[in-house]
Formats: C-alpha cells, structure tokens, sequence
C-alpha cells in the first residue's frame, strides 16, 4: 500500500520505472488527462464572399489608357534612334525646289547667286557642293554670268575628284593623267566617259543644282549618268 501511495502521489515529472512496470504520465494523474481531454479550441470559420463579376473585370478606358501609356515609353527612345540613322542617308542640302539640292560653299553655306557671280570672275570654276554631296564646279561665263550647267568633279577612271586647271584651260587628272576641256568633255584617257552635268537654276536667289537627264550637248548622247 505505501508503494501504491507513493506511486500516486508523485508528481507528473517524476516517472518511475520499475522492472515489469512503467507508470505513465496518464497514470500519474488522471484528473489532469480528464480534464486536457475537455478542453475545447475555438473553431474558425471561414465564409467565401462573391466578387461582382463587374468588379474583376478591368474597366476599358484604364486598359486603353495603359496601353497608349506603354506604346509612347517604347515609341520615344525608338524615334530618338531611327531619326539620326535616317538623316544619315539624305543627301546633304536637299529639299529644294523641283527635287534639286542647293549649292553649298566650302564653309558649308548656301550659294547665293549675285554674291557668287560678285566675287569670280569671267572663265572661273570653283568647286561646290553639288546633288547628294558630290563636288561640282560652277562656271562662270566670260559675259559674268552664272552658267545653265554644273560639272561634276568626280573622275570616271576611278573616282578621284578632278582639278580645274587655269594655265591649261582643263581638267586635269592627278591619279592617272585623264583630261577633261572646260566643259567636262574627256579628251584624254584612261577616263572613258566625260564629267557629268547637272542643271544649274536659281530659287530665291540661291543657286539649285537639278539632276542632268536630257541629252549631252558636248556629245549629243544620251547621258550615262541618268
């Protein structure tokens, strides 16, 4: 009996072990295993609330919004990179009158006409910015005035670009010795066409090159460059 006592009387922490025998925590105290037993945990429940099917549609206008908001993020940097790349390609000068380019100057300013005719003198080529950026001589008349043609300078050998030359009355070649006379007409070879033409006309007082494509007057053929 004092060995039953004992046994009930202890605490839940001290466990006997015993040979043949074990007592529980159960055993120990029971009133306590009851009682664990009755508690009760708070249940939870949970309710699915239903969404108006207007609610999780996206309105119209914000998608519409959103998308003209994402088409200008990507439409600005793309303008900013394809406008130079595009620039690159048009021929310095262009959008004159009638499709021609207007003439530029060694400094890069536009041709002005009377102030050209001004200050070179009767018999002078000078050198200028002709159609999509090719040098090309204007020649000035022994009366001073501006002729109806340019010429281009551009040899047709291989491509260097041709000097007037005063003393010969010529264009003279210094890659391979081609000649031209004063209107561009080869005289010499290797080059075996002459210098192209180009139309020479004036538009608000500055001088407009106009691509050449009637017959050359030097050759009465048609020309090779149109």
């Amino acid at each position: 009996m004092a060995s039953s006592s004992t046994l009930f009387g202890a605490s839940p922490s001290q466990l006997c072990f015993a040979k043949n025998c074990v007592v529980s925590r159960s055993l120990a105290n029971p009133t306590r295993t009851n009682s664990l037993k009755k508690v009760s945990h708070p249940r939870i429940r949970c309710q699915a609330t239903s969404v108006p099917a207007d609610d999780r549609v996206p309105d119209m206008e914000k998608r519409q919004l959103m998308n003209l908001l994402l088409l200008g993020a990507i439409s600005v940097p793309t303008a900013v990179m394809v406008v130079p790349y595009a620039a690159f390609f048009v021929p310095p000068g262009s959008g004159g009158a009638g499709g021609g380019t207007i003439a530029k100057d060694a400094l890069g300013n536009d041709v002005l006409a009377n102030v050209w005719v001004k200050n070179h003198g009767p018999g002078d080529r000078t050198l200028t910015q002709g159609l999509k950026g090719d040098p090309t001589y204007l020649v000035i008349e022994k009366d001073r005035t501006l002729a109806p043609y340019g010429i281009n300078a551009v040899c047709t050998h291989l491509g260097c670009v041709v000097p007037w030359n005063a003393a010969e009355n010529k264009f003279i070649c210094p890659c391979h010795g081609s000649q031209y006379n004063n209107q561009g007409k080869v005289v010499r070879g290797p080059a075996p066409l002459s210098l192209a033409l180009v139309h020479v006309d004036v538009d608000d007082g500055k001088v407009l090159f106009v691509p050449w494509v009637e017959t050359d007057f030097r050759t009465d053929e048609a020309p090779w460059w149109a």
